[in-house]
């Protein structure tokens, strides 16, 4: 049996996060993530109140293991959505894209274990001293918003791990166990994986947009969309339209009104290839199939174990 602070933390077997990911993880991926060991996240980025209620209380029915709800703190309804979490009895949220400070203390009343993702040191600490009880340091490599920093998870992972005393999740980019590996030899507790669930059975996500990123070669995904909010795309036909608007010196404004609404959710879950936003990071040249996510959870940890049986320790 492996222990340490992040399995702990969460009360898991391994110490493996699925990120809260917008229109890929609802109550199946993450129950199915949790009865295999590790910690399921719902994603309430994409779903309103009553919807986020209903992923709970079918998350609830489908394990008895621990899970939580990732809340961007950027989205509308934040207030409805912390309510819900809190009368629904969640026990584990992990915020993101927003200040620790505002939600962090009346999460911790409730008695609600609170991790919050990070893009530097210096938000790290931020998020320390709100009292967050571990952070996820996330390098630009990882798929849909990112920090401005561009600070890769190789570099970024040292960086946290010395300023700050609390867990430390790496994310971005990882999606084998090798590399889970790597990242806690740099110091991390445990990792946060986005992509490689992305393209799991139980995903919610759009079998198109799965197969696509099974596709994926080295440079099918980019940073887009810098002067509004940075985010990882992969090149597809609405790429091109915001890359052109971009070299064009288009304004804010302008980008805002290209994103629309709903692009999102047309790419990721009703498959449009074309015109919708397909958020991934640059792992996915390294998932080359489809397949549960509890396969996913055991073939990490085995890639994991086979690395550190070779006789290095983290």
């Amino acid at each position: 049996m492996f222990s340490n602070s992040i399995t702990k933390l969460f009360n898991i077997e391994f110490p493996i996060i699925q990120a809260g990911m917008v229109w890929a993880s609802g109550w199946k991926l993450a129950s199915a993530v949790s009865n295999a060991g590790a910690l399921g996240l719902i994603g309430s980025g994409s779903m309103y109140p009553d919807v986020l209620r209903e992923h709970i209380r079918k998350c609830k029915a489908a394990t008895d293991k621990p899970f939580g709800v990732n809340v961007p703190l950027m989205y509308p309804d934040i207030d409805k959505h912390m309510q819900i979490i809190i009368e629904e009895d969640v026990k584990i949220v992990f915020t993101s894209a927003g200040n620790p400070k505002t939600w962090t203390g009346i999460l911790k009343e409730k008695g609600i274990t609170v991790a919050h993702v990070v893009s530097s040191s210096k938000f790290a600490k931020k998020a320390e001293d709100a009292g967050c009880d571990a952070v996820v340091a996330e390098g630009f490599e990882a798929g849909g918003h990112n920090g401005r920093e561009e600070t890769t998870t190789f570099v970024l992972i040292p960086a946290v791990r010395d300023a700050v005393k609390i867990p430390v999740i790496a994310a971005g980019g990882i999606a084998t166990g090798r590399q889970m590996f790597a990242a806690m030899a740099l110091g991390a507790d445990g990792v946060q994986i986005g992509s490689r669930f992305v393209c799991s059975e139980e995903a919610s996500s759009h079998l198109s947009f799965k197969q696509a990123v099974v596709k994926a070669e080295e440079g099918d995904t980019l940073l887009s969309m810098k002067k509004i909010v940075p985010v990882r795309l992969l090149k597809n036909h609405f790429f091109e339209e915001v890359k052109d608007a971009e070299l064009r010196g288009a304004t804010a404004e302008e980008l805002h009104q290209l994103l629309g609404r709903g692009r999102a959710k047309r790419g990721m879950f009703e498959g449009n290839l074309d015109e919708g936003e397909l958020e991934i990071g640059q792992s996915s040249i390294l998932i080359h199939e489809i397949k549960p996510a509890a396969e996913i959870v055991k073939e990490l940890w085995r890639e994991f174990l086979e690395v550190k049986e070779k006789g290095i320790n983290v």
